[in-house]
């Protein structure tokens, strides 16, 4: 077996293969700073459709092992879970077991703990290669940044292929993490509010600072409601929530329970979307229609920044004032609204509607 040099092995489409026989996701040997050496791809017998296309057969499956699955942000996670959640529509019988890199975030692994009841079971790697048997459905979906068509295809779609479903056999409807619904909700004691989430998990996906103010404004002027957010903003109608929002369970009640988002954050939209809160998202480095395609509440507003598409993360000073620059010269009059008439209308399939969106206009 070819073992991989140590860049090789960390921007592996894959998870990988310990000189000592075990199964290793090479984000916990990044963030280890370890030593990678002797490590090679796994075996043949355990399916990787980015090594060679496959159709899964569910059916006769009675457990199913995806291994490295779904990566180590809460967005990306969401989405994954989604996925996960229509083959188990498809196929009520399956149990699963999702083998998760031991260094993930908590945050992330939290989700994964709310799911794993309707789902099977979640372990740690690194794990021994034998602990897959090999009468069982065996999947690797690691390091899925790295697979090229991670980034051509709505993220909705990559899952499903990756785990050997063709997406056109799951409806638009069955894509929209409508299981987060299942999960029981955190009462939040507040009136009714707009709520503004304008950190991204990178700066060059983020809304700038010096935009909030006119952005809550405008929430607030639209939506005839107090608008909370994550962050100090400098508005009388904004309260900042961060201190109160301390684990995954309080992210999640307190976009579930909002009655209108505004976000930069996908992972934030994702999940207003397992909750049908009408959304406005932000996209600057990746088009709207890659991870928005089948939101029904949701409209969105796409920067022009071709010289940022793809671009996964940045905080490069010139990446930055360009952010601020399209930020700077959006007409925010023309911000739009998900609204009760549209919302069916909004995000729709690539075959009626690509997606709702607005292309930025300069102010007057």
């Amino acid at each position: 077996m070819t073992t991989l040099d140590e860049v090789h092995a960390l921007t592996h489409a894959g998870s990988l293969l310990s000189p000592g026989g075990e199964i290793v996701a090479p984000y916990d040997l990044e963030v280890a700073h370890a030593h990678v050496s002797g490590f090679s791809a796994l075996p043949a017998e355990i399916l990787n459709a980015g090594r060679s296309p496959f159709d899964a057969d569910y059916a006769r499956a009675n457990r199913v092992h995806l291994v490295n699955a779904f990566g180590v942000t809460l967005g990306d996670s969401i989405i994954g879970l989604s996925a996960l959640f229509a083959v188990k529509r498809l196929h009520p019988h399956l149990r699963f077991t999702i083998w998760r890199p031991a260094r993930a975030p908590r945050y992330v692994q939290r989700l994964y703990a709310l799911a794993a009841p309707a789902l099977g079971d979640i372990a740690d790697l690194p794990a021994p290669l034998a602990s897959l048997p090999a009468n069982a459905l065996r999947i690797d979906i690691g390091n899925q940044l790295f697979w090229p068509r991670f980034a051509s295809m709505p993220m909705i779609d990559f899952f499903l292929w990756a785990m050997g479903v063709a997406p056109e056999r799951i409806a638009a409807a069955g894509k929209r993490n409508r299981w987060l619904a299942e999960i029981p909700l955190k009462k939040i004691e507040s009136e009714p509010y707009a709520l503004f989430c304008p950190d991204a998990s990178t700066p060059v996906r983020s809304i700038p600072a010096s935009m909030r103010a006119q952005i809550v404004a405008r929430i607030a002027e639209e939506t005839g409601l107090p608008v909370l957010g994550f962050g100090a903003v400098d508005h009388p109608r904004y309260r900042d929530i961060a201190p109160l929002c301390i684990d995954t369970d309080d992210f999640l009640a307190w976009i579930g329970h909002a009655r209108y988002l505004v976000t930069a954050d996908t992972a934030a939209l994702h999940i207003a979307a397992g909750f049908d809160v009408p959304t406005t998202a932000f996209f600057t480095t990746i088009p709207a229609v890659m991870r928005a395609r089948d939101y029904a509440h949701c409209v969105a507003v796409e920067f022009d920044l071709p010289h940022l598409q793809g671009v996964h993360a940045s905080a490069r000073p010139a990446d930055l004032e360009a952010l601020e620059r399209v930020y700077r010269d959006y007409d925010w009059r023309a911000m739009p609204f998900a609204r009760e008439a549209s919302l069916s209308s909004a995000c729709r399939s690539p075959e009626t509607k690509a997606i709702a969106h607005t292309t930025p206009r300069p102010s007057r």
